[in-house]
């Protein structure tokens, strides 16, 4: 038998086929996690960034979309939309919420989504979106194709974990929210990560 190797999550694997419309998504934390994983950017392993020290739950599944960056071309949409202050993209994927009504119990898989908008989160000086899209096929939340279709109250949940998850008693925060924005803000911002990560590392 050959051997056979599983795919890079961040590099070996496409946005999608029909991105930014529909985009794959590798998922690294889910509702029910107490612990932060990330992906491993040299292995593609999912490891273990921080526990979860306070009582912040992500409110949907946490990932990121394949072959995507945030670099020069995310910073810009930044700019444009009034963060003057922003000095960069975080140089990472692009950060992906996916809503479902389903309990899915683990990380470290694959799934489709569908953008309906985002967050255009700063952090410390970095642009660091957070888009926000639907499960394919989801019996809640399937139908749903902009954010402005969410109900407020989901909507909130979803600001509230961004802006305090990194946020210790002592300090000041750390980020903020520069604008919540509608699906089409959303594919600008896929396709301006798709751009910056051609621009690192090719095809």
């Amino acid at each position: 038998m050959k051997p056979t190797f599983q795919a890079h999550p961040w590099h070996g694997i496409s946005a999608g086929e029909n991105a930014p419309e529909k985009v794959n998504v590798f998922v690294e934390i889910v509702p029910s996690d107490t612990i932060k994983y990330e992906i491993d950017k040299e292995t593609g392993h999912l490891m273990i960034d921080r526990p979860q020290v306070f009582s912040n739950i992500i409110p949907a599944l946490y990932g990121f979309i394949p072959r995507t960056y945030c670099d020069e071309e995310v910073k810009k949409l930044a700019v444009e939309m009034g963060a003057d202050d922003v000095t960069m993209g975080d140089n990472d994927p692009l950060d992906i919420c996916v809503l479902s009504s389903h309990n899915i119990p683990m990380g470290g898989i694959l799934l489709e989504a569908i953008p309906i908008g985002g967050f255009k989160m700063i952090d410390k000086g970095e642009a660091d979106d957070k888009i926000i899209a639907v499960l394919v096929g989801d019996h809640a939340f399937g139908h749903i194709r902009d954010i402005a279709d969410l109900p407020e109250a989901e909507v909130k949940r979803l600001m509230h974990y961004f802006l305090t998850y990194k946020n210790l008693p002592t300090e000041p925060a750390k980020c903020r929210i520069q604008e919540v924005y509608g699906v089409e803000h959303a594919k600008k911002v896929i396709a301006a990560s798709q751009k910056d990560y051609h621009n690192k590392y090719g095809e």
